[in-house]
Formats: C-alpha cells, sequence, structure tokens
C-alpha cells in the first residue's frame, strides 16, 4: 500500500519548548555543536489505490484540518516511497 508521510513543524517564529529541551540536554549528555533543535511531528497514511494529485490534496486538507494546527505550525504533505533491501 503507498505511503503518504505528513511532516508538521513549529512555525520559525513560534515558540518550541521541546525543542528548546532537547538542545539544553544535549551538552549535559556530552554532545556538542548543536546550535538549534526543532521538534516536530510525523504521521503516515496508507492510502488505498495509487496516490494522485487528488489524493495528495485530500491528505493535505486532513493535515490542515486534523493532524496540524496552521497557526503555530507548517506541514508538508509527501510519498514515500518504498526501500526494498535484498540480501
Amino acid at each position: 500500500m503507498p505511503r503518504v508521510v505528513v511532516d508538521g513543524m513549529p512555525k520559525p517564529e513560534g515558540l518550541d519548548p521541546q525543542g528548546k529541551a532537547v538542545l539544553g540536554a544535549l551538552p549535559r549528555l556530552g554532545f556538542t555543536g548543536v546550535a538549534d533543535v526543532r521538534q516536530g511531528k510525523r504521521f503516515e497514511l496508507e492510502v488505498e489505490g495509487e496516490v494522485t494529485d487528488d489524493v495528495l490534496a485530500e491528505v493535505s486538507r486532513v493535515a490542515e484540518t486534523l493532524l496540524s494546527n496552521p497557526v503555530i505550525e507548517n506541514f508538508t504533505v509527501r510519498v514515500e516511497e518504498s526501500v526494498e533491501v535484498r540480501a
């Protein structure tokens, strides 16, 4: 089944307390060189049939209506390509 991924991130001008908490924890854990952290969310939707422009438009409407808060978040919609691993 094809998979469509919706990634949501806080808008750059918005607050991101979770990202700030991770940024603050990194040096305490011995990780250096990270200037900023933004934490987002990811949704994977398996869709029936072929992924057409109409399907992507419908997923965008779902993302805007249910999966994100457009006032404080940006989101992207993309098709995730499956990768076969052969032994």
